[in-house]
């Protein structure tokens, strides 16, 4: 065989090689390499807040505390129905919103989502709450909301009793900026 032949195949043999060892190495590591959309969907924390305030979305919010009870109660003093499994308590978030310029305010109402955290990860969606004083979500007929000017509303969560050493706050997201924040009481 000649001198030429051999080197050819040989340096083909190596760059075969090193291919596989690159492809090899992409589909190994290819989990951990994950774009900033799929760090936000597997729940990635962007930044903490103690109480705030801070703007998401065009919104402000603030927490002024996060307590728990056994039961709610409306404004006539009469158990409040809540949808939750027996050993369950209700956590109790009272915040402050603000609605910011570049909110899309229609008929002075707006969305405002969060959800309450633990330490573990776990997460839990805020429930309704028919008769509370305060609204339960911004869209209440009854409580409109004006561009700049702050409101109560109260997020009312039905979670594990065991849970509640964990809860470490809640969290609000921008879809659009893949942001996510928790705040902490």
């Amino acid at each position: 065989m000649k001198v030429g032949g051999r080197a050819t195949r040989l340096a083909a043999q190596g760059l075969a090689l090193i291919s596989l060892l690159s492809v090899g190495t992409f589909a190994t590591l290819r989990p951990y390499l994950n774009s900033d959309e799929d760090a936000y969907k597997e729940g990635r924390i962007d930044q903490v807040v103690s109480q705030g305030p801070v703007t998401v979305a065009d919104v402000e919010w603030k927490l002024d505390s996060l307590k728990v009870y056994t039961q709610l109660l409306n404004e006539d003093g009469e158990p409040i129905e809540l949808d939750g499994p027996a050993g369950t308590v209700v956590v109790l978030a009272s915040i402050t919103v603000t609605p910011k310029p570049g909110l899309y305010l229609k008929d002075h109402q707006f969305t405002c989502d969060a959800v309450l955290r633990d330490s573990k990860g776990n997460t839990w969606d805020d429930q309704q709450a028919y008769g509370y004083p305060l609204p339960t979500y911004c869209g209440d007929d009854d409580h409109p909301f004006t561009m700049g000017k702050p409101a109560k509303i109260a997020k009312v969560f039905v979670v594990p009793k065991n849970a509640v050493p964990d809860l470490v706050g809640i969290t609000t997201e921008d879809f659009y900026l893949h942001k996510r924040v928790l705040i902490t009481p």
